[in-house]
């Protein structure tokens, strides 16, 4: 990210679930620690809304003008007691128009589907609504085993803590794994992905757990997958002994400290291939490899394929994205 910080614009209205809101919003929020912060604005058609579980939000702002640089998110409701005022479909729409990101989480979907953006379009919703939301747009392409989907400018997500998952992919693709994974590790929650993601990441995974020696370390890890720092090193950063370290480390992540640094580089070196104008040795130099062989030999060994295959499939995928 660059320049200003981006805007993300939470529309609330009466009715909407505290959770859909908080969720997503203290994730957002506890970015500005780590380096990229948000303009987060609260709005809605009146300046005071009621939430499903008697809360008050007040202080909120008239729906403002939105851009490309902007992301909107759309809590859920309770499809039988609320209704969603015209004034925030109506601004949904106008607000995808004019390129900016809209997001929903949980029931915020059917907003998403009154506005017309869904049509043509892959989304989710929460599990029990799954029918629901396909019967009322049958021009949407409605997926129920996932926790997100995201399909161009539009993303869904499913039940409720979801939009925290959804929130943390986000945070990915702005700021890089490293971000989204010390927001996750800072909000105590494991990332998950859906099924256009590789279900698992290693800058996020090996992460479900209380240790802080073990998180120091990993956080170091994840930071500089180059890095070259012996067993020793690492355990003074733990303030363990190695002994300590390797035991604490495979019982909090059921994987060794040289395995969780060996995916890690293997991840990074995924990542770099990416770019078509780096060579096979400038990949592995920043990876912390000896050479372009030796990380063929290990990229072979764990994947089963060649890093030029692999390169091949990496580009491919990146180049193609729903829309």
């Amino acid at each position: 990210m660059s320049g200003r910080p981006r805007r993300v614009v939470f529309a609330l209205f009466p009715g909407c679930e505290v959770m859909d809101v908080a969720g997503p919003l203290q994730a957002f929020h506890e970015a500005a620690e780590f380096g990229v912060p948000y303009e987060i604005v609260h709005a809605a058609a009146t300046p005071t809304v009621r939430t499903a579980q008697g809360l008050d939000f007040a202080g909120l702002v008239p729906f403002p003008e939105v851009g490309p640089d902007d992301r909107v998110i759309v809590p859920g409701y309770t499809l039988a007691d609320t209704r969603p005022p015209r004034a925030l479909i109506a601004w949904v729409r106008r607000a995808a128009a004019a390129g900016a990101e809209v997001c929903s989480v949980c029931t915020g979907t059917f907003v998403l589907g009154e506005a017309g953006l869904l049509d043509g379009r892959r989304c989710t919703t929460h599990w029990k609504r799954v029918r629901e939301l396909q019967r009322r747009f049958p021009r949407a392409t409605v997926v129920g085993d996932r926790l997100f989907v995201e399909d161009g400018p539009v993303t869904s997500s499913a039940g409720i803590a979801s939009g925290i998952d959804m929130a943390l992919a986000m945070l990915e693709r702005d700021g890089g794994p490293v971000l989204a994974s010390s927001v996750a590790r800072e909000l105590v929650v494991y990332m998950r992905r859906d099924g256009s993601h590789a279900q698992e990441s290693v800058y996020l995974d090996y992460q479900t757990h209380l240790s802080p020696g073990v998180h120091v370390v990993q956080q170091h890890l994840v930071a500089h997958p180059e890095s070259t720092e012996r067993l020793s090193e690492l355990a003074r950063m733990a303030g363990m002994s190695e002994r300590t370290l390797t035991r604490a480390f495979r019982l909090a992540t059921g994987i060794s400290v040289r395995a969780f640094r060996e995916r890690l580089r293997l991840e990074r070196a995924r990542d770099l291939m990416r770019n078509p104008t780096m060579t096979m040795d400038a990949i592995a130099s920043a990876c912390g490899y000896a050479d372009a062989r030796q990380l063929r030999r290990l990229w072979t060994a764990r994947r089963g394929t060649s890093p030029r295959a692999g390169r091949h499939v990496t580009t491919g995928t990146t180049a193609v994205r729903s829309s």
